[in-house]
């Protein structure tokens, strides 16, 4: 559907692609935080806002006619990297569980502080819908 862009002398990336190229209708989110659609957070666990934020991804693409797979780049940032990199484990069985095992470009940024004082994580997605 899309071409992972991977230089072959380069080591394997795990759980996201170095590069994506894509044709098609383009499908943008703004940044998704891990509150429901009534904008209330259930959890202040991480990982269980990580859950709500892939969800009102999918939710998003949909009504864009997008479907996970069509993802091409997501855009992460969080409050605590530790917090991130000790639970990639449990990261990546929600990540599969809502997206399944699509891995698009990805970047990961810490921020000192997101808008919400609640949220934890903030993902931007763009996914391509591909022609035909």
């Amino acid at each position: 559907m899309h071409e992972i862009l991977h230089p072959r002398h380069w080591k394997p990336a795990r759980g996201y692609a170095n590069g994506v190229a894509a044709e098609g209708r383009m499908v943008f989110t703004g940044g998704i935080i891990g509150w429901n659609a009534d904008q209330e957070f259930e959890t202040d666990d991480f990982v269980g806002q990580v859950e709500q934020v892939l969800k009102s991804i999918v939710e998003v693409l949909a009504e864009g006619g997008a479907l996970p797979e069509h993802l091409v780049r997501l855009t992460w940032y969080v409050t605590d990297k530790r917090e991130y990199l000790d639970r990639l484990r449990e990261l990546g069985a929600v990540y599969k569980a809502v997206i399944g095992r699509h891995y698009p470009a990805m970047a990961l940024v810490q921020v000192v502080a997101l808008v919400e004082d609640r949220a934890k994580v903030e993902i931007e997605a763009t996914a391509v819908i591909p022609k035909g």
